[in-house]
């Protein structure tokens, strides 16, 4: 009897140790489970889509199949232990080397869903083909794309019947780009990267819409269509770098508008011959060549450019709207941007001299 005691005991004793051998080894695997499945050094990114009315398991299956989690099971043994439960369905950002199985859970619990938001800034005082650059590197879009759509007619034809602002002189053949000066400079939000170039649009003149429709008396009484605002508002942009300096630029124009001279404008020949101001310097040939955009060649007196040669500013838009009242004809910036301003032309050529002799005058 004592020697199957004996037995017995160790048995038992063999059968605890046994037990407590496996509690810990599957302690230590469901700790190990919780953990992230990368190290920190070589986690991914990894996007996961939780649709509405799908089951813990299925949720725990697609997680372990996308390697934000290392055990399915696991993962459901952590969510019973800890009481977790009411997942939110949405698209979600997960880092694998990061995010445990308590911070995958955190997430789905709160409903912290993965922004796939793209952020675009159009820059006032860029050109349509810079803004197709901007599209391409922010979006699923081409450059071409996007300048393949401002050139349709036919979609020209669907915004001129759907805003008021834009109209048929946009389809002037001698055009560059339609849509050029049409863009309200600012940030634009859309819903992600494979957002459509039109899509992009619509957001745009639509916004473009609202803003111009609080000046739409002013446009009216200024005896300027909104594209020939927009064409002045373009040049002032380019030549003024403040709101005081655009508005002496803006009467300044309008003077020698309503005068029949010429805007004299060199910023409209740089774009008239697609040249870099930064970098690139006028030919008397360029200045002298006849070109619609080009307010420094012949037959151009009392003319605006046939188009905006860039997207004017608010600023640039509101100087056009409230110029100031001026009995200047003349203006000039030095290198650092201040702008003076002469009655006569002669005045004028002597501020030149000037700013030359106080080296003050922009050199290439």
């Amino acid at each position: 009897m004592k020697k199957f005691l004996k037995v017995f005991v160790i048995i038992i004793l063999i059968i605890i140790v046994l037990a407590v051998i496996t509690f810990f080894v599957l302690k230590n695997k469901y700790e190990q489970s919780l953990t992230a499945v990368n190290s920190e050094a070589n986690s991914q990114t990894v996007i996961v889509e939780i649709s509405q009315g799908m089951s813990t398991s299925e949720i725990a299956d697609l997680l372990q199949e996308n390697q934000v989690i290392k055990n399915a099971t696991m993962f459901k043994v952590y969510i019973k232990l800890n009481n977790v439960g009411n997942f939110q369905a949405g698209k979600y950002e997960f880092e694998n080397g990061i995010d445990d199985v308590s911070s995958v859970c955190q997430k789905l619990v709160k409903g912290d869903v993965y922004d796939e938001s793209v952020t675009i800034t159009f820059v006032e005082g860029k050109t349509i083909e810079d803004y197709a650059d901007v599209i391409a590197e922010n979006t699923n879009n081409t450059a071409d794309e996007v300048l393949e759509l401002v050139n349709s007619e036919e979609y020209i034809d669907s915004l001129i019947e759907k805003y008021w602002f834009i109209t048929d002189e946009v389809k002037n053949e001698e055009i560059y780009y339609s849509l050029e000066g049409y863009i309200l400079p600012d940030t634009y939000t859309f819903e992600n990267e494979d957002v459509t170039v039109e899509e992009i649009f619509n957001v745009i003149f639509n916004y473009m819409d609202n803003y111009l429709s609080e000046y739409q008396d002013e446009i009216e009484e200024s005896g300027y269509t909104v594209h020939e605002l927009l064409s002045l508002a373009s040049v002032v942009e380019q030549e003024g770098k403040t709101d005081e300096a655009r508005q002496g630029i803006a009467g300044v124009f309008i003077n020698r508008l309503n005068s029949g001279m010429s805007l004299g404008s060199d910023v409209t020949t740089y774009y008239a011959f697609g040249l870099d101001m930064a970098t690139e310097e006028l030919t008397t040939r360029q200045l002298n060549t006849e070109n619609p955009y080009n307010t420094r060649g012949p037959n151009m007196e009392g003319k605006l450019p046939v188009g905006p040669i860039c997207s004017p500013s608010r600023s640039a838009i509101y100087a056009v709207l409230n110029p100031e009242n001026t009995d200047c004809y003349y203006f000039v910036a030095d290198k650092n941007g201040d702008v003076y301003f002469s009655k006569t032309y002669a005045e004028h050529q002597s501020t030149i001299e000037e700013l030359k002799s106080q080296d003050l005058w922009y050199e290439y």
